[in-house]
């Protein structure tokens, strides 16, 4: 589409069908910069719905599990204790772990842990926290406080969960970067023997929400 004006200095538009986009770079554009011209067309015309088509279940999901974005934590971490617990009568325990053994950066994400629409904590570096859930569904988040690294890509990642009373459950958030790769995360359960391994070694996090 591209604007035309007269001389009335009105703007007119004038949509260019493909036809006439295919005319008019034949006429103004050598051979290949023509044909990286039309498939640069073809890829935005294709896949750039698909890409926001894929998007929008990732935003709904985040949206029911991640409290509001403008909330920031003040996270301490004390790398000398590794607490457990046992969940409470009738609730259930959730253990969130952050792991950064592959974010090759530095500083390391402050990553929040939303659960069913409001935060929960927050853990920075490879650290973990805990926290008690009523029996039943529940949507849990991951998110980035901010950005600690330009060209990130995803910083949020959500993950849902039955809870039954008197269960124990483990969430590893993984974040990564590294210079062949943009920085990302992934969130998702893990085993929970891994978990005590990890956690054996991590710092135990503690944190608070950040005046307004």
């Amino acid at each position: 589409m591209l604007l035309e004006g007269s001389r009335s200095s009105d703007m007119r538009v004038r949509v260019w069908l493909p036809r006439q986009i295919s005319s008019l770079t034949k006429r103004l554009l050598p051979f290949k910069t023509r044909s990286f011209v039309l498939v640069l067309l073809v890829a935005l015309t294709f896949f750039s719905p698909l890409a926001l088509a894929q998007n929008q279940p990732m935003a709904a999901a985040a949206a029911s599990a991640c409290g509001p974005s403008d909330t920031k934590f003040d996270v301490k971490s004390n790398k000398h204790t590794h607490p457990l617990s046992q969940p409470t009568e009738g609730k259930a325990l959730v253990y969130f772990i952050q792991d950064d053994s592959l974010f090759a950066s530095f500083p390391k994400p402050t990553t929040r842990a939303g659960l069913d629409g409001a935060w929960v904590g927050a853990t920075h570096g490879n650290s973990y926290f805990y926290f008690s859930v009523d029996a039943g569904e529940h949507h849990l988040c991951a998110s980035w406080q901010s950005e600690v690294v330009l060209g990130a890509g995803q910083k949020t990642a959500a993950a849902h969960f039955n809870a039954k009373a008197g269960d124990v459950l483990y969430f590893r958030v993984r974040n990564t970067w590294s210079r062949e790769a943009v920085a990302a995360i992934d969130f998702a359960p893990v085993d929970s023997d891994e978990a005590l391994l990890l956690m054996s070694t991590f710092s135990f996090s503690s944190s608070r929400p950040k005046p307004n």
